[in-house]
């Protein structure tokens, strides 16, 4: 009886420990997010919403630049644009510059600022500018699952948009359906640029080389240390701790105990151990 009364005890002072933990990180969320409103708030206060039209009138020319460095069509990292950020109205884009909803990686360097999405307090990345999210947005794409989309053409804005969804970008099943939508309701497509075959082979050699370094990159900033390939998981757009734990047959608290974690909250590009 008084082993089963200790047990209760213990349980209840986990529980309290654990809202402790939750609380204490929530009022670190709002602590720091309080501290980038403040350095962004001369530009938050001068904001004037913009329509859509103005939206692309504005940032029209860095989808361009962008597409012709990187390949990635005009039209779809408008619509992105467009679609993410509310025509640049939205929170993430308001205050932290953040036109895309990228969210914190693990080799993610710069300020963050904490909303629920997927999970509560989810970490998106800050920018000085709304135009370093654009170069960010190429950047990011920069990355192995994403390779074949830089094999279409520059203008093929539909198979990109399909290519996107397959690859893991958005969870939304209806996403390629909404950014063509919107290209052919803004006639985005009229920014894109067709390229000559070596034109486009020189883009993609080039690309692929970025994609390769950074990947190198990646594997070498990993924070699991001396873990076997096959025993570690890269957290992908969409995945949950619950879903990761459920796919290598674990628990979620014995996954939490191999990678020594406090809470739920998992970042794209995080490697997990999943296997003892």
């Amino acid at each position: 009886m008084r082993k089963i009364f200790y047990l209760f005890v213990g349980l209840i002072l986990f529980s309290s420990c654990s809202a402790h933990k939750s609380l204490i990180s929530n009022r670190q969320a709002h602590k720091n997010n309080k501290s980038i409103q403040k350095d962004n708030s001369q530009s938050i206060a001068g904001y004037t919403p913009l329509t859509s039209l103005q939206y692309i009138d504005k940032f029209k020319g860095i989808a361009i630049q962008e597409m012709n460095l990187y390949g990635i069509p005009a039209s779809i990292t408008l619509a992105q644009g467009l679609f993410e950020s509310g025509s640049g109205n939205g929170e993430l884009a308001r205050v932290a510059n953040n036109h895309f909803g990228i969210k914190c990686t693990f080799d993610w360097k710069g300020k963050s600022y904490y909303k629920d999405d997927n999970n509560v307090n989810d970490c998106f990345r800050v920018y000085n500018k709304p135009e370093d999210s654009f170069r960010d947005h190429s950047e990011f794409l920069k990355r192995k699952n994403y390779t074949k989309l830089f094999e279409l053409d520059k203008n093929d804005y539909q198979g990109w948009a399909y290519g996107l969804k397959k690859a893991g970008y958005a969870t939304n099943p209806k996403y390629p359906q909404l950014l063509i939508s919107i290209i052919q309701k803004y006639n985005l497509d009229q920014y894109d640029r067709p390229e000559g075959e070596i034109a486009k082979i020189k883009r993609v050699d080039r690309v692929f080389t970025q994609i390769d370094k950074k990947e190198d990159k990646i594997q070498q900033d990993s924070t699991v240390q001396n873990t076997p390939a096959d025993k570690t998981y890269t957290v992908k757009q969409g995945d949950t701790l619950y879903n990761i734990s459920k796919r290598f047959g674990l628990a979620v608290d014995d996954l939490k105990t191999l990678n020594n974690m406090a809470d739920n909250n998992i970042k794209i590009g995080q490697k997990l151990v999943v296997a003892k």
